[in-house]
Order: structure tokens, then sequence, then C-alpha cells
């Protein structure tokens, strides 16, 4: 049994994960903004990147709170190199087409909505509260990313190839979204985090319903990347951070 010094150091550490979940693929969508392939999208995506920014910032100003040593929710954004950053490999992976970034937001999207309705059930306050205004967010990202991949899905068979194409390059990180380690076992024992393990049956039962109404097929179980939790990532996210963090590390304390 932890500690409570132990606990608090526990609920830290898995809120900053959640902190850089929510930043990395904020700063992913936001790539979107002028790039939409029309002006409704432009807009929606600079929506829902705003939705996950604020996400960031919450999770990251209650890790703040919980650190109590003078970091702020900047600190954590823009201070960390890539190996200090905890993010599912899932969310830094590069915007590619429209169909990728849809594809790769359906299978986020169906994980978070079942995520945050169980972290809605966390013994800590903060998290609980964090995820009932996160999920109002999510069900609308969920919406909108399903009618987008049914509809390139059972489009053209150019937006079909590309639909299929991107699923099949993403499937393979989908799996570290699943996987649990002594850190969130403690937790979800102790009823704050959330055993994600136990959601990849739901999640897999709403793929395949979609999946089927856009005349997609389920990639196969035969490979796996992870290691975002432990700091190994992509090569992506360094060129990633290096934008995000530009500024700040520029003109370090300076605020305007």
């Amino acid at each position: 049994m932890m500690s409570e010094q132990q606990l608090q150091q526990a609920t830290f550490e898995y809120t900053l994960r959640l902190g850089d979940d929510a930043l990395v693929l904020g700063h992913r969508i936001s790539e979107w903004v002028r790039n939409g392939p029309f002006l409704e999208e432009d807009i929606a995506y600079g929506n829902v990147a705003l939705d996950y920014i604020g996400r960031a910032r919450m999770f990251y100003g209650y890790a703040a709170e919980l650190a109590d040593d003078g970091r702020t929710e900047d600190s954590f954004a823009y201070t960390r190199s890539e190996r200090e950053f905890s993010n599912l490999l899932i969310n830094e992976l590069p915007r590619g087409d429209f169909a990728y970034s849809q594809v790769r937001q359906l299978l986020v999207d169906i994980y978070a909505n079942l995520f945050l309705t169980r972290l809605l059930q966390s013994k800590d306050a903060t998290l609980a509260a964090i995820a009932a205004k996160a999920i109002k967010e999510s069900r609308y990202h969920l919406r909108r990313s399903r009618e987008w991949v049914i509809r390139l899905g059972d489009g053209t068979e150019e937006s079909q190839h590309r639909c299929q194409l991107a699923l099949d390059d993403i499937w393979g990180y989908s799996h570290e979204m699943f996987e649990m380690d002594a850190l969130e076992q403690q937790l979800a024992d102790a009823g704050i985090g959330v055993d994600v393990s136990s959601l990849r049956d739901d999640w897999l039962v709403q793929i395949r319903e979609i999946l089927a109404e856009a005349t997609l097929q389920l990639p196969a179980d035969d490979w796996k990347v992870s290691g975002g939790r432990d700091g190994y990532h992509t090569e992506f996210l360094g060129h990633l951070l290096t934008e995000l963090q530009i500024v700040h590390r520029s003109y370090p304390g300076c605020q305007w």
C-alpha cells in the first residue's frame, strides 16, 4: 500500500501523462488550421485543437499543484525535452492527409470517451472534475470523426483507399493505449486512475461497427509499437516540440 506522499507523487506523474497526451495531440490538430480542405473544417479543427490545449492546461495546472515546487503549466509544456514527455505515440504521429488525421482521430476519440467515462468515477475530485468537462468535448469530437471516416470510407475509390492506408499505418500504435504499467495499476487499484486494459473490448466493438459502415477492413494485430509512457518516442516528437517551444526557449520568462 502506498503512503500518502507516494500516492501524491504517483498522481502527479499520472496527471502529467494525461497533460502530455492532450498537448501533443492538440498541437498536431492545430496544424490543420489554414490547411483544411474548406473553411468550415479550418474552423472545426481549430476548435478541436483548442479543446485539447484547454484540457492540457487543466491537467498541467493540477500537476503543478501536486508538485508544489514552483513549476507551472508552462514549465511542463515548454521546458522539457522529448525524453521527458510521456504521451502516447499515436498522438505525435504526423498529421498526414485529411483521411489520415480523421482515422487517427476516430481511434483516439473512441478511446477518450471510454477513458473519460471511467475517470469520472475517480476518487480524486480534481481528476473527476476535469473528466466531467472534457467528456462533453470528446462526445462532439467522436461524432465528427465518426461521420468523416464513414463519409470518406464509403465515398470514392480514392478516399476509401486513403482511409484504409491510414488505418493500416496507424493500427499498430493503437495497442499502446490499453497497456498498463505499475504506476497505472497502482492508481487503478486505489480508485484514482483508469484500468485502460479493460477498455479495449468496448473500443473494438465500436471500431468494428464504424468500419463496417465505412466499408473499411479491420487491420491484423501483427505489429505494435509502444514506449511513449517511458519517454521513448518517434523522431516526430522532437520536431513538434522544437516548433512548439521555440518562443519560450528563445525568450525564457518573457510575459506579454
